[in-house]
């Protein structure tokens, strides 16, 4: 009966985000293994833009496109790239997130995916996305994880909005008002906008990731 109902959430979660139960067909002794594999990791989640995907190396480079106007991340300091720009290009700008082209094919933050799955032999990993206010994200953020991210379950890929519902040890993420509300520690990665942020331990880049947790 105890497999019949983990079961039966596997179904439902699995149809929610669009995977076919006959795709995927878990198994008892599958549920039973991953229960028992993850029973004593702690739990790290981990978010998906300017964490794992360059975001705001997409709209500078869009910017560039569509203004002609080179920006360098590294002059960024303090602020969001969308009020860096011009102020006549702001709206533009602040638009590109919401266009359903722009999450399909985000760069990868170097050596994320190294990092990442040597992370899941030894933690429990969720990849956690605040994409509700972008609806045209689900299914490109999906699919990039898919492509880039093979190895990591899809049923511990969570779209939300707010991050204070995520119960993990550890929450990585570039927004301090996320950690703010997270009840475990988190850790805030380095990104033009929150480079003055102060209170939380913080990591630069991949490697600091790795010297954390591994």
């Amino acid at each position: 009966m105890y497999l019949n109902i983990l079961y039966r959430i596997w179904r439902y979660n699995s149809n929610k985000v669009g995977n076919s139960p006959d795709d995927l067909k878990p198994s008892g002794e599958y549920i039973l293994r991953n229960l028992r594999k993850t029973k004593n990791m702690k739990r790290i989640a981990i978010d998906m833009d300017d964490v794992m995907a360059d975001t705001s190396g997409r709209k500078i480079e869009w910017y560039e496109r569509d203004f002609g106007i080179k920006l360098n991340k590294e002059d960024i300091k303090g602020m969001y790239v969308t009020h860096y720009v011009l102020k006549e290009h702001y709206q533009q700008v602040r638009a590109y997130s919401k266009h359903k082209d722009f999450f399909w094919d985000l760069p990868i933050i170097a050596e994320s995916q190294r990092v990442i799955e040597a992370l899941t032999e030894k933690y429990e990993v969720f990849i956690v996305s605040a994409a509700m206010p972008f609806p045209n994200s689900y299914n490109a953020k999906y699919e990039w994880l898919r492509q880039h991210f093979p190895f990591i379950d899809i049923r511990n890929v969570v779209f939300c909005g707010h991050k204070y519902i995520i119960d993990a040890d550890y929450l990585i993420d570039d927004h301090a008002y996320n950690l703010e509300s997270f009840n475990g520690k988190g850790i805030l990665f380095t990104a033009p906008h929150n480079t003055e942020k102060t209170g939380f331990e913080r990591v630069d880049n991949w490697f600091d990731v790795e010297q954390m947790f591994l």
